[in-house]
């Protein structure tokens, strides 16, 4: 399935079984030799949820949490008959998330998550600074001095507005910030270019898979710090390679929701 471009192969651990999921998230994810994928999400039955998703990168990593992921799980438990709720509760490393279903025609086409509060103190994305809060703090990279603000998700990013992003080296700067020993656990990056207060382009560099096509928490820290910045306004389109997502950071109670879109592929078998 995918949102966005953002693709993933989600394996149904309610009916399967996946004892090595870091080998096989390697193994699927490549292109050449797997089905070729942005990473492996397994979907399982929770004792404390609806649901509960684990996500795994590119490279074998155990990632906290993946907005788009989650939308797809939320379509993959409805299509297939797993529940007629259109109101989910789903347990992720990052904490429980709450998804809307928004079915047609018995199949979930869009779905808004509520991914919570947005993490802003350094301590919590981690990232290592003198600073309470990174906002707009210019640090000196091997490609260059970037200013960046730092939020997270349930997952670190680091977000650089831009102008001029189609045409800006992602993958050279993206790898050198997310390697940077001021984030001890690695970050995502995102790479902004501010259109009007309610509309901005993104260009994301994953951590642990490289640029994506889209990337929904990242999308939801791009608004998030256009806010801190003064760049964008609290509800805005995020436009990435894939897609649009719509964003909103609420005043009432200050999470940041998500919505878009969710699209199975193909289903099959791999021999594993």
């Amino acid at each position: 399935m995918h949102g966005t471009g953002n693709d993933y192969v989600y394996v149904d651990c309610i009916k399967e079984r996946i004892d090595n999921p870091v080998e096989f998230a390697v193994l699927v994810s490549d292109r050449h030799k797997g089905i070729g994928s942005d990473g492996l999400v397994l979907i399982s039955r929770s004792a404390t949820c609806d649901f509960r998703m684990r996500m795994f990168n590119m490279d074998g990593s155990e990632s906290q949490m993946c907005g788009t992921a989650s939308r797809c799980v939320g379509k993959y438990v409805y299509d297939n008959g797993y529940t007629k709720k259109t109101t989910l509760s789903l347990e992720t490393l990052s904490g429980v998330k709450y998804l809307r279903l928004f079915p047609s025609e018995g199949k979930v086409q869009r779905v808004r998550v509520d991914m919570g509060e947005p993490g802003l103190q350094a301590s919590d994305i981690p990232v290592t600074s003198d600073e309470e809060q990174v906002v707009g703090l210019p640090v000196e990279f091997a490609p260059g001095t970037f200013a960046i603000t730092c939020v997270s998700m349930g997952n670190p990013h680091a977000v650089i507005f831009a102008k001029g992003i189609d045409g800006m080296d992602v993958a050279g700067i993206g790898h050198a910030i997310e390697h940077h020993k001021m984030f001890p656990e690695c970050t995502n990056v995102e790479f902004i270019e501010v259109l009007s207060p309610s509309r901005a382009k993104m260009r994301v560099w994953e951590r642990g898979s490289g640029e994506t096509q889209a990337c929904g928490t990242g999308a939801c820290a791009a608004l998030v710090a256009g806010v801190l910045n003064e760049k964008l306004a609290r509800k805005a389109t995020i436009l990435l390679l894939g897609g649009e997502l719509e964003i909103e950071w609420s005043e009432t109670d200050q999470h940041v929701y998500m919505t878009g879109e969710a699209i199975t592929v193909f289903t099959g078998e791999i021999a594993w």
